[in-house]
């Protein structure tokens, strides 16, 4: 379960791949104007580090196309590098188209010998240490990281003196509405069932609706943040663990921060909804990412 993958096969994968690959890279081209016709607000693309050397660490919601697709389509437009998402380890065990198209996306396993391999090669990689757990949010836990335990990204950065760039995104919470909370009678209910059928009660799905009581998912604008890169070269008086627990703090606090912020403009923004009427009125970020 933890043994990498084979790196070679990622960076040189077979003509199937590097055919969908190029396919791939056609459709961002062509759906850019698509993306922008929807008016994500984005800010703090200036921050990135140039020569695509850092580590995204991001939030999971639960519409999970929103962070997937938008994050590395805005840091290629930035600084033109493909960004390697780490998948959950059960993808490891997937074969066949699915596989293909992760791995076309620049998707990778997330073991950590991967991720390590990645750094020795230089590349933009995107994490979510809240995973599949972050996902499926029960009522109330909208933008809550998750990230109990979950420490090895901050401890392979500094390992490979990696910047960590937080960048978290508001929107992707509010394209289904959870209707129960976790200590409900229905959410006991879910957990049980997520632990009979998985073995873990944290991937209990809650009961959602979209649009009205369908799954129909409720439009909704995306507000995606860049914060600025942290550094986690090693001061000689502290300890290895400290320095980790150190990083990982400054990371959720970071990305805690962008959040909020999100979420205070997201409420200022009567465009929101993607109401067309509200459109001209929609808040713009200033380059100092703040609205005006």
């Amino acid at each position: 379960m933890n043994a990498p993958i084979d790196i070679e096969a990622v960076t040189n994968p077979p003509r199937r791949v590097r055919l969908l690959r190029s396919a791939l890279d056609r459709t961002q081209d062509v759906i850019a104007p698509l993306i922008d016709l929807f008016r994500p607000h984005v800010s703090g693309l200036e921050m990135l580090p140039a020569d695509g050397r850092f580590l995204l660490v991001g939030n999971h919601t639960q519409f999970i196309g929103g962070e997937v697709l938008l994050v590395p389509h805005f840091v290629r437009r930035a600084i033109g590098t493909r960004v390697r998402p780490l998948a959950d380890r059960r993808f490891g065990r997937h074969r066949g188209f699915g596989r293909d198209l992760m791995t076309a996306y620049g998707g990778v396993v997330g073991a950590p010998e991967t991720a390590r391999e990645l750094m020795r090669r230089n590349e933009t990689i995107l994490v979510f240490p809240g995973g599949g757990r972050e996902i499926a949010k029960f009522k109330g836990e909208e933008y809550h990281l998750n990230w109990d335990g979950r420490a090895g990204f901050a401890r392979i950065a500094i390992e490979n003196d990696y910047p960590v760039v937080p960048v978290g995104l508001v929107g992707g919470d509010d394209v289904y509405k959870s209707m129960i909370t976790r200590d409900s009678a229905l959410g006991r209910l879910s957990q049980a069932i997520s632990t009979r059928l998985t073995g873990r009660s944290d991937m209990a799905i809650p009961l959602m609706r979209g649009v009205g009581p369908t799954l129909i998912p409720r439009p909704q604008r995306m507000y995606l943040r860049f914060g600025g890169p942290i550094d986690t070269a090693q001061p000689d008086c502290v300890s290895a663990q400290e320095w980790v627990s150190s990083v990982k703090k400054n990371t959720q606090q970071s990305l805690e921060t962008i959040l909020a912020e999100l979420l205070a403009i997201r409420a200022d923004d009567p465009f929101h909804g993607l109401n067309p009427l509200a459109w001209t009125s929609a808040v713009k970020p200033d380059p100092s990412g703040e609205p005006v």
